[in-house]
């Protein structure tokens, strides 16, 4: 039975779980280089110093004047997303000049806009208007061409429609994609497939378009307070500490590396408090969710193709028996 929401979480849950060793604390954020790991989502980073110029260069405060998070300091979860796609991928050389960069479920996110005026040539992909449920085209979530990622305020014109493609694609099928990219990323997309299997099914696809030294950053649910119940089917599910260790084992499997797992969810209050539907009312921070009764919040994965990859195909055979076995 999954847990009542009180619009609270109990201190001693918030923290979320490290394993296989890791230690749990602020550290773990970072790698031994000082860029950024496989983390959650939590208030702290709104106040840091990357944070900040993350958030100054998207000109967030900007483009989202009239959001809802406008009344609270724009602490919202989606907006970190952004800026720590953009931490990852900055941190690891990735945004330069004609660098070839590979977006799925796009919406109307301003990163396209963003890395074609850092040089960057992109391929922005979303569900073509007949596949995309009704309610992210009736949001604004959702785009039909790539006039939906032009943002005035990040590049002009004309380098923008040089820079930056667009098609339909389907994140369950990858039909109709080709070629090899510096950089993949999507913003939480890889939950809405329709079961926990099919979101890990695409990040080890669609890690096959990157480059050797090529890096996937992708942001999805995870939850905060059960590593056993959750939303494992459906048209937003919700993974585990124990489905991002499968997903780092299936990774390895194929030569890709997933920046270090921090399970650490924070403990500040504003951590401690759940957004309970509708989301983001006036005057309300959007950190940590109700979804279905599980309290959820972003996770940032970072993936790497190692430069002398050489993929063990058996890894689906093996995933599968990583979700039977930890099931």
């Amino acid at each position: 039975m999954a847990p009542t929401i009180r619009g609270r979480i109990g201190r001693s849950l918030s923290y979320g779980m490290i394993s296989d060793n890791r230690p749990n604390n602020a550290d773990t954020l970072w790698s031994a280089s000082k860029m950024l790991n496989s983390v959650a989502c939590r208030y702290t980073d709104f106040s840091t110093p990357w944070y900040r110029d993350r958030e100054s260069e998207l000109k967030i405060r900007d483009i989202y004047h009239s959001h809802s998070a406008s009344q609270v300091e724009f602490i919202n979860r989606k907006f970190w997303e952004w800026c720590v796609i953009v931490q990852a991928l900055q941190e690891r050389s990735k945004l330069r000049l004609d660098a070839k960069g590979l977006g799925f479920a796009v919406g109307t996110e301003p990163l396209s806009s963003f890395f074609a005026a850092k040089g960057c040539r992109i391929l922005a992909t979303d569900l073509s208007v007949e596949s995309s449920q009704l309610g992210w085209i009736e949001r604004n979530e959702h785009a039909a061409s790539k006039n939906a990622l032009y943002y005035p305020q990040l590049i002009e014109r004309e380098p923008f429609d040089e820079r930056v493609m667009f098609q339909s694609a389907d994140m369950r099928t990858l039909k109709g994609l080709s070629g090899s990219y510096d950089f993949i990323w999507s913003s939480c997309a890889l939950e809405h497939l329709g079961s926990l299997q099919a979101g890990i099914d695409f990040v080890l696809e669609s890690s096959m378009f990157l480059k050797p030294g090529g890096v996937a950053v992708h942001t999805t649910e995870f939850n905060v307070r059960s590593n056993d119940e959750t939303v494992t089917s459906g048209s937003n599910v919700v993974y585990r500490q124990k489905d991002l260790l499968n997903l780092e084992e299936a990774l390895r499997l194929q030569g890709l590396k997933l920046a270090m797992l921090n399970f650490d969810t924070g403990d500040h209050p504003f951590d401690l408090d759940v957004d309970i539907a509708p989301y983001m009312q006036p005057g309300k921070r959007h950190l940590k969710l109700d979804i279905s009764g599980h309290v959820a919040t972003s996770f940032l994965l970072i993936i790497e193709k190692l430069p002398e990859a050489k993929p063990n195909h058996s890894w689906r055979t093996r995933l599968n028996s990583l979700f039977r076995s930890r099931a």
